[in-house]
Order: structure tokens, then sequence, then C-alpha cells
């Protein structure tokens, strides 16, 4: 089968939708199919053609930015002499071109499939506003059009303004495809002693530096978990220099990063087996979002299959990882308080949160994801409408184990 897969950024540039995107087409590819990214060339210096891991990949010049946005004058000519050439179209919202993107499909009969990852937030200022309205029509048009809407969690859909419309109608649920590179211990052993970890509490963030990911939350929760734990250290992985639209978010918290310099390690992009090693090396993960752009948090399920267990914050889908597992505590968005007394607790008690690594893995697999969306496109080749999914087994699985976990002993 041939699929055209479409969103705004691919990678290298580095986001959950990007990574999500990438180890789908890469199980595709896997399985047989034929893939071919439709993307933007928001650097100038990414080549306009390549083949990466198997995936065709096709990037439009961008003319210029509307915030985070681009404008490609090139990528509706571009986009009908792909539609025409493949056999499904899977879009991934939010993204201002989608409802062209879908009306190409409805006219040449090409199943259409959104994917929809997350709300976009803009910052506060009315031209903002004026582009966040646009990009909300956009994305309602092309939710219109499309013949099936898949998102995460059903917690996120019912929460979302744009997904609830869809949950009687048109939703499927489908897990994120999630996996990692192996480690040797030689590897994680080598991270521990580069970074000096010592015998170091480690709290772990794994997010780009963006307003929305709440990383002050952390900084404000350190004093109190100091006091508890005074030797502890805060391991940053994501980019943090030169985040687009983000500058102003790291002046502000520069000076927080110099006053917890000797606590609180930013460590760039990792990648491959050293991003392995930086989960293996960790006590806990934090994540500390503060609104819809997060849906789900994926860095949550590359911490638990390595044991590591997690502090997330109460938004819907972003709980459901920790809800489903146990493996974790859920906090009060924004509250620095909760978020320190919940990573004392799993410090305290780090063992009684561990679960099954091998089976949220297998819950994850992108193998898995690849095949239920190829069940989707197949059913919509053959003029069928899937069978609408309100929770994927996978999920009733973990809970399962969650509940085996914490069910009483008897001796």
């Amino acid at each position: 089968m041939k699929v055209l897969e479409v969103l705004t950024y691919y990678r290298p540039w580095v986001s959950g939708l990007t990574i999500y995107v990438e180890r789908l087409s890469r199980a595709l590819v896997e399985q047989g199919h034929e893939v071919t990214v439709l993307t933007s060339q928001y650097d100038p210096s990414l080549p306009r053609n390549e083949v990466m891991h198997g995936v065709n990949v096709v990037r439009v010049p961008v003319a210029f930015r509307i915030s985070k946005g681009v404008i490609m004058p090139g990528f509706g000519p571009m986009a009908w002499k792909l539609a025409r050439q493949t056999d499904v179209m899977h879009l991934h919202l939010p993204q201002f071109d989608a409802p062209g993107l879908a009306t190409r499909g409805r006219m040449l009969r090409k199943p259409v499939v959104l994917t929809y990852h997350c709300d976009l937030q803009l910052p506060v200022g009315f031209f903002n506003q004026v582009v966040d309205k646009v990009v909300q029509f956009q994305n309602q048009m092309a939710g219109k059009l499309a013949d099936v809407v898949a998102t995460y969690t059903r917690d996120y859909a019912m929460h979302s303004p744009y997904l609830s419309r869809f949950v009687d109608r048109k939703l499927v649920i489908i897990p994120p495809p999630i996996t990692l590179d192996q480690a040797s211990d030689e590897v994680v052993k080598a991270f521990r002693e580069k970074h000096v970890l010592g015998n170091r509490p480690i709290i772990g963030i794994s997010a780009r530096l963006a307003a929305e990911k709440g990383v002050e939350v952390l900084l404000h929760a350190l004093p109190r978990v100091m006091e508890k734990y005074p030797d502890l250290l805060v391991l940053h992985a994501g980019p943090y220099k030169n985040i687009l639209g983000e500058e102003d978010y790291a002046n502000r918290l520069a000076p927080l990063f110099e006053q917890y310099k000797t606590h609180y390690k930013l460590l760039g992009t990792l990648q491959g087996d050293e991003l392995t090693a930086f989960y293996r090396n960790l006590d806990v993960l934090c994540i500390c979002s503060l609104n819809s752009t997060e849906s789900f948090g994926l860095v949550q399920i590359e911490a638990m299959r390595n044991g590591v267990p997690v502090a997330a914050c109460n938004l819907p889908g972003v709980r459901q990882p920790v809800t489903m597992t146990g493996m974790g505590e859920v906090t009060a968005i924004g509250d620095s308080d909760a978020l320190a007394e919940a990573l004392i607790r799993i410090l305290d008690e780090r063992e009684r949160y561990i679960r099954t690594p091998e089976l949220i893995s297998a819950s994850f697999d992108p193998a898995q994801t690849a095949s239920e969306y190829i069940r989707i496109f197949e059913a919509l080749q053959n003029g069928q409408r899937p069978t609408k999914s309100i929770e994927p087994p996978a999920y009733d699985r973990l809970r399962a184990m969650r509940d085996e976990a914490l069910r009483p002993t008897t001796k």
C-alpha cells in the first residue's frame, strides 16, 4: 500500500509529533508498505528530497512564517502530485493546510485519515489570537472532510473541544508508537561517568525548552525536594537553544538555571542508545506540562519501559500512562508544591511503582500501531467504516497489570 503522511514539520525537527510520524512511517515500511512524507523545508539547508530509513521525504520550500506556522506556495501543487500517486492520505494535525489536503483526497476518491495530536495554543496577543482562530477553522474543516479521526486516548478526546464532536461518529483510539534503541550496560555506565552522576538521586525531564512544557514548575519544586534529597540532580534531555518562538521563555528561565546550576543539567537532544542510557540512569521522570498542547507525553512510556516511574501533571491524556499502569503519581497542573511531594513519595518508595516493562513495551510497539492504521486504511478502501474503538485492548491489559500489582497480598 502507498501511504502519504502529511505534517508541517518532520525530522530532524524534534517534537512528539515528528517522532510519532517517524516511528509510524518506519514501521509501515518494515511491513512492506511504501511511505512518502510531505512536509516543509523549514530549514533551507535541508534537502528537498531524501530517503530516511526507507521513507521518502519531500520538503516544500517556505516563503515566510506566521508565528510557528509556515506558508509554502508550492505545497498545493506538490500535494496534488503526490495525492494522485498514493492509496491513502494520512494527515497530522494541527496543520494549516489540512482542509485543502482532505479536499484533494475527496476529489480523488482516496481515503483520508486524520490523526489529531494536540491542541494549538499560541502566545497571548491579538495577532496570535487571529492565527489561532484561523487554524481552528482549518482543523474543523479537515475533520469534517476526513473519513476517520484518530487520537491517542479517549480521555483526551472527551476533554478536547475539537475531538469531542467526533466521539460518536468517526473517532478511533490508537496507542502511539513508542520504541527505543537498546543500550548495553557499558553504554549506561559510560553515560553515568560522563555526567558524573555518582549515587545522587536523579530526576529526569525530556522536553524541548518551550513555555507549554512548564519547566519552571519543576524548577520551583526543587527547594522542597532538596530538603529531603539535598544532593539531587535534574537531567534535562531535549533541545534548549534557539527554539523557534521560545526565546523569551528561555531568557526568563535563565536566572533559575543559573541558580540551580549544580543541581540542573541541560543535556540537549539525545538520540539512539544515549537516550536509552539517559532513562536507565533516572530514578523518576517528570512531566509538568501546562496545557492541552500536550496530549499524552510519549516520553512517559519511554521511561516506564526502562523501569522508571513518572510524576505526571493532571492533564487529560497526559495522566493516562500513570493512571493505566499505576507507575507513578499524578499531580495538579502547575502546582510546584504538589509536584515536589509526588517526587519525594516516588523517591522514598520507588520500588512500589515498578511494573512489567515487557508489557508496557508491547502495548506501544510501533508495529502494532502501524497494523491498526493499515486495518483502517484497508477498510476505507473497501468502502467500510472501521469498527469504532472506544479503548484499545492494549490499554485494558495495562490496567489489569496495575490492578494485579495493587491487589493486597494474603499470607
